[in-house]
């Protein structure tokens, strides 16, 4: 193959090209020669054909010789090298072998080889990798974060994080909506004096009584957390008497577990357990009156939405959930709770539940602090109100929540004891 020379003037041309542009032993030894010549050029007195510099740091001209040992090519050392120069061993060598890339040259000392058998050949050291790095320095860091902040906040979503049911991506957004709406879902602490012929005590019958029917039916949490805010917005908004203040109850139920649940109760079995104080066409006719009257909003953000959220951040077990939900639902039935919204609530039943549990006052953690956005101040005064209740929860004519958790399905959580040094540090 023929080269062109346009872009190397100096470039010295092999002779003796035939016409048929093949290449005469002749013109191979003379090309060969001219370039022996050249490396003899470009470096004077010295022993090796070749220059080869490979760390250009070191300042120092380097100068090596390429020789096939073994047909294996393998690697030698510039003291190695320098030991066959001196025993002119570079001499006997054959013209043919004498090119370019036949032999490595490790830059760096090694030891003397004794014996002329290949050896493993190390460069340099290995590097450590780089998916080691971020392992390493996420290891320093936690220990600056534990050292510096004892109680740091906890990603509590970061399980969930392959469960697409938790839409992690956007359940902080999801809390933020409710904490701004809740309010639009509360009632007037004292709606109960537009009300002429029923009042606070009918009220929490009502209420103690749906839990239990609640509780038999087997129905989810949160129909009865959404049936519980119907009838407060209802009778807020409504006069009832006294007779169709339980027709108002089992409509709420009816339409929350429309709302919530998968299978709901007919209206039948709702008469039977109002033993057929009402008809039919009573229960279908307040239906229609509840929702105009609603305006058909049944999304509303109720304390167990909030609970489930706030037990999570507090990396609650089964004993401090149901201990939580025990202490709400007794809040449930006190009308005087209602002027605390339901976000308070939830978070002032998991800081009592937590007390309640270990028997000691706890720390309001900054993880529960933060998903909650209330310190442990300002839940003092709700929790020691939920206290109260469940030092009387067994005592009274309204114990009906109290028998649904002394049940081996709820683990006799009503039969711990209240935590009573809350009340001592009330002030």
């Amino acid at each position: 193959m023929a080269f062109s020379d346009e872009n190397n003037p100096n470039l010295i041309k092999p002779t003796g090209f035939l016409p048929g542009g093949g290449l005469e032993e002749r013109g191979r030894a003379n090309n060969r020669r001219a370039l022996i010549d050249i490396n003899k050029n470009s470096v004077v007195n010295q022993a090796y054909p070749c220059v080869v510099n490979k760390r250009g740091l070191s300042g120092k001209q380097e100068i090596c010789e390429k020789k096939q040992v073994d047909p294996f090519h393998r690697p030698i050392t510039r003291k190695f090298a320098a030991q066959i120069a001196s025993s002119q061993q570079l001499h006997h060598l054959p013209q043919e072998n004498n090119a370019f890339g036949h032999s490595i040259f490790v830059d760096e000392d090694c030891k003397t080889l004794e014996n002329d058998h290949p050896v493993p050949m190390f460069l340099e050291k290995p590097e450590p990798s780089l998916s080691q790095e971020p392992s390493q320095m996420e290891e320093v860091e936690m220990e600056d974060i534990a050292e510096d902040d004892d109680d740091p906040v906890i990603d509590i979503d970061s399980v969930d994080s392959e469960n697409p049911l938790a839409v992690v991506e956007y359940v902080d957004d999801l809390y933020e909506h409710y904490r701004k709406i809740e309010n639009s879902s509360c009632v007037p602490p004292n709606y109960m004096n537009k009300q002429i012929d029923i009042n606070e005590k009918m009220r929490a019958i009502l209420i103690d009584w749906l839990i239990e029917v609640h509780d038999k039916f087997d129905l989810m949490g949160e129909t009865l957390f959404l049936t519980v805010n119907l009838i407060d917005r209802f009778l807020s908004q409504k006069t009832v008497v006294r007779k169709k203040l339980q027709l108002v109850g089992l409509v709420s139920m009816l339409l929350a577990c429309k709302y919530e649940e998968v299978s709901v109760p007919v209206v039948g079995d709702l008469i039977l357990i109002s033993d057929k104080a009402y008809s039919r066409t009573e229960v279908l006719e307040l239906e229609t009156v509840m929702l105009n009257c609603l305006q058909f909003n049944m999304s509303v953000p109720t304390p167990f939405v909030f609970l489930q959220r706030f037990l999570k951040a507090a990396q609650a077990d089964k004993k401090l959930e149901l201990m939580a939900f025990f202490l709400i639902e007794l809040s449930l039935v006190e009308y005087e709770m209602l002027r605390f919204p339901p976000s308070l609530l939830a978070a002032a039943a998991t800081y009592t539940a937590q007390c309640t549990i270990a028997g000691v006052e706890c720390c309001w953690s900054r993880t529960c602090e933060w998903h909650s956005s209330y310190s442990e101040e300002q839940l003092l005064e709700c929790s020691r109100l939920m206290v109260g209740f469940h030092q009387k929860a067994a005592t009274g004519k309204l114990t009906g929540v109290h028998r649904k958790y002394c049940t081996s399905k709820f683990n006799y959580t009503a039969k711990r004891e209240p935590a009573h040094f809350l009340l001592q540090t009330q002030q």
